[in-house]
């Protein structure tokens, strides 16, 4: 018994253009994908074994070690008030060298937030002691 319907069974005929795109799109995004997981794994490994050698950065736990002694600088809270703005979160600036007006500007230093981490400990309120 023969059907005339056209029913190939699932042979469709797609125009070479969208056949060639179609591919291009899955090539792209197969690409992206492989990309993506690829450097999510290196990442998250690199992470892992950091994390192993040194131990947490934000465990204040692991940055008491006995190498290592309380700042003296900002006394042990690793921010301190700016030094620019002395903690107005504004400076006096003007773009002339004999300014007829002076402009308030955020600090730049501070972003007006009126503290800046402390440089001696880079912000954890630890130093490694130099006499060990």
């Amino acid at each position: 018994m023969a059907s005339d319907d056209g029913g190939d069974g699932g042979k469709v005929n797609f125009p070479p253009l969208l056949r060639t795109l179609a591919k291009g799109a899955a090539v792209t995004l197969g690409g992206i994908f492989t990309i993506t997981m690829i450097s999510t794994t290196a990442i998250t490994l690199l992470t892992q074994h950091k994390q192993n050698q040194f131990g947490s950065p934000s465990s204040s736990s692991s940055m008491k070690k006995k190498n290592t002694i309380s700042c003296d600088v900002c006394r042990g809270k690793g921010f301190y008030m700016c030094k620019l703005c002395k903690g107005n979160a504004t400076i006096e600036w003007s773009p002339l060298y004999d300014p007829v007006f002076i402009n308030p500007c955020i600090c730049p230093t501070c972003d007006a937030h009126r503290i800046q981490r402390c440089l001696n400990c880079l912000g954890s309120g630890y130093v490694h002691d130099s006499s060990s």
